[in-house]
């Protein structure tokens, strides 16, 4: 079926709907995603946090220059999987938001109103002609005005949901069915990471590396972005 539709040219516009209403090229975006490296978030009882896996394959590359968790407010992370340049240009969009809400309304932007933004803009761009979708789904955390905390994924659609627990890229129906065992809403962040990190040695097997990791967190006690990768994760597989 799908061999017939790329033969009848349903795949070559993103605006152009298959008979059985199937957007191709967002499809095949999707896939993209996929094969990026996994990315998985959580909510905890003390805040929330974001890890990454980088992948990092060539010995000659610098961890701390491929950097896959991003500061989108002092309040808000975000990751991605998929074309990591699609999900920079998405994610500076989403800085550069935030400080526009600080300036004009002289309050933080809370975790959804950025996902939203974020997630009109992937839509636009499966509805115009001459632009291709965004290879990228984006997961992004928060921790809002008293205390709330969030955590939404964004697909390639534009589509966002809310989320306790979840992953994107490689191997995410793995890591999402042990989260769904594993998850708790007491988790604290140590746990929390401890049960991620537990999960990602098991699907991963003898590919585990902690080099290949990086992971951010905030606390809902007021205390800044905590930055962790490689090495600095060591205590938590204890």
């Amino acid at each position: 079926m799908e061999t017939q539709h790329q033969i009848m040219g349903y795949d070559r516009a993103a605006t152009l709907f298959s008979p059985d209403g199937r957007l191709l090229q967002v499809e095949y975006a999707d896939k993209a995603v996929r094969l990026g490296p996994a990315s998985v978030g959580m909510i905890c009882s003390d805040g929330v946090i974001l890890l990454a896996d980088r992948r990092i394959k060539d010995s000659l590359l610098v961890p701390n220059s491929l950097i896959k968790v991003y500061e989108i407010d002092n309040h808000v992370i975000g990751t991605a999987a998929g074309i990591l340049s699609d999900a920079r240009v998405l994610i500076e969009k989403a800085q550069v938001f935030a400080q526009q809400h600080r300036v004009t309304y002289d309050t933080p932007a809370d975790t959804e109103t950025i996902m939203k933004e974020m997630s009109n803009i992937k839509q636009k761009f499966t509805q115009y002609g001459g632009v291709r979708p965004f290879g990228v789904s984006l997961m992004i955390a928060g921790v809002d005005e008293e205390n709330e905390c969030k955590l939404f994924i964004s697909d390639v659609t534009g589509n966002y949901f809310g989320f306790k627990a979840s992953a994107i890229g490689e191997n995410e129906e793995k890591i999402k069915e042990l989260l769904k065992k594993q998850y708790k809403d007491s988790l604290t962040i140590e746990h929390g990471i401890k049960v991620i990190l537990n999960i990602l040695k098991k699907v991963l097997g003898k590919e585990f590396d902690l080099e290949r990791f990086e992971l951010a967190y905030i606390k809902t006690k007021g205390e800044k972005l905590v930055k962790l990768e490689g090495q600095e994760l060591a205590k938590f597989l204890k």
